[in-house]
């Protein structure tokens, strides 16, 4: 009763100040119902003064509003008048529900995501794709024809946008393609372990899936589909000049590259991979076996061992000379010891780390150079070479980024040299001194037994005498051991610090 009141108080000031008044034989309910109707008709046409003020940022409440709008004309082309007093509220216009957005959130929720190393060098990736993008975009449309009036600077230009295009996909896909031909080896091999490791990347929530090994193996064929069309579209824009480039082959492979993409990211969403399923157990599969936080940093293995709580690096970062062995195979063959320290550590398998890592500190350079070939502009080419060879420089980064994550798994110390922030630190020293970082790294993984997340003491069989702890792959022979004056002799596993 207050709030009719209310509104026929609302109404009669309205119509005050409209010079307008209630009709005679009407009282003010009906007024209301006709002045909401009458306010929303004109919010619709964008007429009410204060339709500023209703910002409408919900599909679903406008969908409800058009809905009821449409059931009003309907009953007035019916009956011939307004719906009346006593009728159902549900063919009453609502206000929409106005949403709106945490925009501070959202901002905490975009600096997390941002401070991860990965994604920064992913959104800098987009960066520089949204911007040759726009220009080739541009010169393709004519809009940048007073700004280059020569038809010699627009090619220039066209050209050097569309290079960059060209390599900035194909680093992407050269990126991508060793955890692909890993995963399709998973594929093949079918093991419960793998079983377990492609749930986890394919399948929502990580479980068994209808079929699951036919539907991921469609993804992982259009995702090797995408990085092959990629490879020869990038063929063809450095193979021949724009002149004699078959426009027909390149429209076809840039098809098939974002086709491929797309096709797999949609049918990992609508298929059983991307579909819940009210009974969905897996008991046989590891990934069900959790242990808590209490349990973890607790956790005893079976010959008494117990986890290190707050393990440390063995040796300083510049102990690098200690082990000459390990100094020049860290240093001449750096990836080969990165991916088997990586391998055993338990971050993934070692042929991937080792040829992602090659990747990352050779193709840039390879990429920027040969696409640079195919323009006219001398200090373009220059500038390309450079990028290249910055990229290849940046490409240790790699190091740093699983430096962080194995400091973070093993709750080794962090240091804050560089703006006191760890993973900057852990960055700059692989920008700064990659061998002295993963000699490092190789002597503190020798030092400790790596167990499900979790650094344990070696066991000694006696004074003189250790364990390996070969890689599953390799045999059970100790091809290398430490020298009886290293200050961690009494700790090494198949080290390749020195061999007998």
């Amino acid at each position: 009763m207050d709030s009719s009141a209310g509104n026929e108080k609302s109404i009669t000031q309205n119509q005050a100040e409209q010079g307008t008044t209630t009709p005679k034989g009407c009282n003010a309910t009906d007024q209301i119902t006709l002045y909401n109707i009458t306010l929303q008709r004109e919010v619709l046409n964008g007429k009410h003064p204060g339709n500023k003020l209703l910002k409408i940022s919900s599909f679903t409440g406008f969908s409800s509003y058009s809905k009821s709008w449409r059931f009003w004309d309907q009953t007035k082309e019916d009956s011939g008048s307004a719906p009346s007093e006593n009728s159902s509220s549900s063919k009453r216009f609502q206000i929409p529900i106005i949403w709106k957005i945490n925009w501070d959130s959202l901002w905490v929720m975009c600096k997390t995501w941002i401070k991860n190393p990965m994604n920064m060098a992913l959104f800098i990736w987009f960066i520089c794709v949204a911007i040759s993008g726009a220009i080739l975009f541009l010169v393709m449309t004519g809009m940048l024809n007073d700004a280059l009036p020569q038809k010699s600077q627009r090619d220039t230009w066209f050209e050097v946008s569309n290079q960059i295009l060209n390599a900035l996909f194909t680093l992407m896909c050269l990126y991508q393609h060793p955890k692909r031909f890993y995963h399709l080896a998973l594929l093949f091999c079918w093991k419960a372990k793998d079983v377990t490791m492609l749930r986890t990347i394919y399948c929502k929530n990580g479980m068994q899936k209808p079929n699951e090994r036919m539907h991921i193996s469609v993804v992982v064929v259009l995702l090797h589909l995408n990085c092959f069309a990629q490879y020869a579209l990038c063929a063809i824009n450095l193979g021949y000049p724009r002149s004699k480039r078959p426009a027909v082959g390149v429209g076809i492979l840039i098809s098939i590259a974002f086709g491929a993409a797309a096709i797999a990211s949609l049918y990992s969403i609508l298929s059983p991979l991307g579909r819940e399923y009210a009974t969905e157990t897996d008991q046989g599969s590891p990934s069900q076996i959790t242990f808590s936080p209490e349990k973890r940093n607790s956790f005893m293995l079976e010959d008494g061992r117990v986890a290190e709580t707050a393990p440390q690096w063995i040796g300083g970062l510049f102990d690098f000379w200690d082990y000459v062995c390990l100094a020049y195979i860290s240093l001449f063959c750096s990836c080969c010891v990165f991916g088997w320290n990586m391998d055993r550590l338990g971050f993934g398998n070692m042929y991937v780390h080792t040829a992602t890592f090659l990747l990352f500190c050779l193709a840039p350079f390879f990429i920027f150079n040969l696409a640079a070939v195919n323009i006219d502009n001398e200090a373009v080419r220059e500038a390309l070479g450079i990028t290249g060879f910055v990229l290849c420089i940046f490409g240790l980064l790699y190091g740093g980024f699983w430096r962080i994550k194995m400091r973070k798994r093993f709750n080794l110390p962090s240091n804050n040299f560089c703006c006191d922030k760890p993973d900057i630190t852990d960055c700059f020293q692989w920008l700064c001194c990659c061998p002295c970082s993963l000699v490092q790294e190789v002597r503190t993984a020798d030092y400790y037994d790596a167990i499900e997340g979790k650094f344990y003491l070696k066991k000694n069989i006696d004074d003189t005498q250790l364990v390996p702890t070969p890689l599953p792959r390799e045999d059970e022979s100790m091809l290398f051991k430490s020298s009886n004056s290293s200050p961690y002799w009494k700790s090494s596993s198949p080290s390749i610090v020195r061999m007998e």
